[in-house]
């Protein structure tokens, strides 16, 4: 049977870690968070009493954590103190593409396999074992990855090499919030002119306004069923993740000399969106500023 450690059992963790366990794997997880882990048990997983304890015995590691600096100090202090030889470190957070090189590069030097690999998709994917993976690791280990990841991924891409995964998901999230704040707009002046928002839908969804933020996550209730604007705009993909993925944007745009109004733009209104109680709703809860 194989091992799974999992250690960061928040909204997205959660659902990731149950899914390992739902596969056959044993799943060692571990949180700060007792409530978390005692969730994870209820899900099939079992308990480990420290993160090192979990990596200790685990054949693959996986760690999903809120921020760079977390996950650096973690495989500094825990994972790559105690992981055992030939375990495949993956990391599902979403950082700056720094961190995960940094990490990259300590995990070379320890003589492990590693890769950075943010997800998409939100809670709802998580629980559901239908996310997206966007890889960064060497061509020749992606297999390995892609077979560590299956039962949580829908879809698992290589981006390329160590630090693509996160580049590739911070481009893609910017798009989405571009796209999405385009699609509130949209909704609401046709509000204005009369539009039914049903009829719109039904017309822009196969013309050559079709985005996902409309056909897949709608943010005007009816339409799209599963869509959060259906439950007052509970999370799915909160607001603050989103606004937490635009800083990233704007960070890697600052480093690589990209220019992204647009980008800088869906921050600042974001930003705003958080600072009036967004920050726990849904990110297509942005339509009601609007």
């Amino acid at each position: 049977m194989t091992t799974v450690a999992f250690i960061g059992l928040g909204n997205m963790g959660s659902g990731m870690a149950a899914n390992q366990a739902k596969a056959g794997r044993q799943v060692l997880a571990f949180d700060l968070s007792p409530d978390a882990v005692a969730r994870a048990v209820e899900n099939g997983c079992e308990a480990a009493t420290s993160a090192a304890d979990a990596i200790s015995r685990a054949d693959i590691v996986l760690t999903m954590l809120p921020a760079g600096k977390h996950v650096c100090g973690l495989y500094e202090a825990e994972v790559l103190p105690n992981a055992k030889s030939g375990a495949l470190l993956i990391d599902c957070s979403t950082i700056d593409v720094e961190s995960a090189k940094t990490i990259a590069n300590m995990c070379q030097e320890a003589g492990f396999n590693s890769a950075d690999a943010p997800v998409s998709g939100g809670t709802a994917a998580a629980d559901a074992g239908t996310l997206a993976f966007m890889v960064g690791c060497k061509e020749e280990n992606f297999t390995a990855v892609q077979e560590a990841l299956e039962p949580m991924s829908k879809a698992t891409l290589l981006a390329g090499s160590f630090g693509a995964g996160q580049a590739a998901k911070i481009c893609n999230n910017m798009l989405l919030a571009i796209t999405m704040i385009g699609t509130c707009e949209t909704f609401k002046m046709a509000e204005k002119l009369g539009l039914n928002a049903q009829n719109f839908f039904d017309i822009s969804s196969q013309a050559s306004g079709q985005n996902w933020s409309m056909t897949s996550y709608c943010p005007v209730p009816g339409p799209v069923p599963a869509a959060p604007s259906n439950r007052d705009y509970q999370p799915g993909f909160a607001g603050a993740m989103m606004l937490k993925d635009l800083k990233l944007a704007l960070e890697s745009a600052e480093a690589s000399g990209a220019n992204i109004p647009f980008g800088s733009h869906a921050a600042e209104m974001y930003q705003a969106f958080c600072d009036n109680g967004g920050d726990v709703k849904d990110f297509s809860g942005i339509i009601e500023t609007l």
